[in-house]
């Protein structure tokens, strides 16, 4: 009877460390959270550096899978709970608004939410602003004599055949988002239809529509501020291309933010916040102003060296979490021709 009983306890007691040995090969495991898969929506020239620093600080590998927000958007959305994504980083508040409908997103600690102003993050905690930029023109001086005073005047016959667009980026149709919910898909669908009339050039990115003006190809077009700067930096030189801001209060003016959340089926939500909390960090976002020209969010850091403040732009009030009806705008550009 011993016997039984010693073989009994004997194997109870490998029973109990065959499941610590399995526990310890779980995804919840330690090993397993020192790796977070991102589909990143921020371009590679932008956020690589940032993330290569956090990989080096954390001891956290990071899977990165580069593409336009609006793209891997839609990729999240069709592959809904088998993502094998961890964290969304968005360039725009549509995109991950979009993911945040479709209930794909985990909430946010309060404390993250916290860091930033509450027109910058998720009305329901679902995603949070890491940058700000502002949609601007840019243009050549030498080429641009009249300067445009409202996105409306990109219709106007001066400018025909001498302006960029790139209507299957994400800023863009954040932009055009903001247009149909501030004025309705009427007023957008007959904008939209001047602007194709008036024969603009078609680029896949804003970095293109920068680099075609400064080439001579146009004289000016519709992008986010920082462009300037980052075809600049990859020529390694000053360029004649800048930045100009519509009348106060044009919708041309708007505000939009680079932002992140962690997909609600993500084992690795610790890490996850991890990243988010390293990337609002105050010597980060100092980091950003200085190396990408972006617009921190945090209160009382400075903006961008020869760039309005923030809170100097004269943008109107656009609702970011009233962006996230993508599909809506996609179907508008598609019915125009320009998708």
């Amino acid at each position: 009877m011993k016997t039984v009983q010693k073989r009994r306890l004997s194997f109870a007691a490998l029973a109990i460390i065959t499941a610590s040995l399995l526990a310890g090969c779980s995804p919840d495991s330690s090993t397993e959270s020192k790796e977070l898969t991102i589909y990143s929506g921020r371009s590679e020239t932008f956020i690589a550096p940032f993330l290569a620093a956090f990989e080096a600080e954390s001891g956290i590998k990071l899977n990165v899978r580069y593409g336009d927000s609006a793209e891997l958007a839609a990729q999240i959305l069709e592959e809904g709970e088998n993502s094998p994504a961890d964290l969304f980083l968005s360039q725009d508040a549509g995109s991950l608004g979009a993911v945040a409908e479709a209930g794909l997103l985990a909430d946010l600690p309060a404390e993250i939410i916290a860091k930033v102003p509450t027109r910058f993050a998720s009305a329901d905690s679902k995603w949070v602003g890491v940058t700000g930029r502002a949609r601007v023109f840019a243009y050549s001086p030498e080429r641009v004599g009249q300067l445009p005073s409202s996105y409306l005047d990109m219709t106007n016959s001066r400018y025909q055949g001498r302006f960029g667009i790139a209507p299957t980026n994400s800023s863009f149709q954040a932009f055009v988002t903001a247009l149909r919910l501030a004025n309705g898909d009427g007023a957008a669908e007959q904008w939209l239809r001047a602007l194709v009339a008036n024969d603009p050039k078609y680029y896949e990115k804003n970095a293109m529509i920068v680099e075609a003006i400064e080439n001579g190809e146009i004289d000016l077009g519709l992008v986010n501020h920082y462009y300037v700067f980052e075809v600049a930096k990859a020529l390694g030189r000053e360029i004649s291309v800048k930045d100009g801001f519509f009348a106060d209060g044009d919708l041309g003016n708007m505000i939009n933010v680079s932002g992140a959340g962690i997909l609600a089926t993500s084992k690795r939500g610790d890490a996850a916040s991890t990243l988010i909390e390293y990337l609002l960090r105050e010597s980060t976002q100092k980091k950003f102003v200085a190396d990408t020209k972006e617009y921190s969010l945090l209160d009382g850091l400075a903006g961008p060296t020869g760039l309005p403040a923030l809170n100097e732009i004269a943008a109107p009030a656009v609702d970011l979490n009233a962006l996230r009806d993508l599909k809506a705008t996609q179907e508008l550009l598609i019915k125009v021709g320009l998708l």
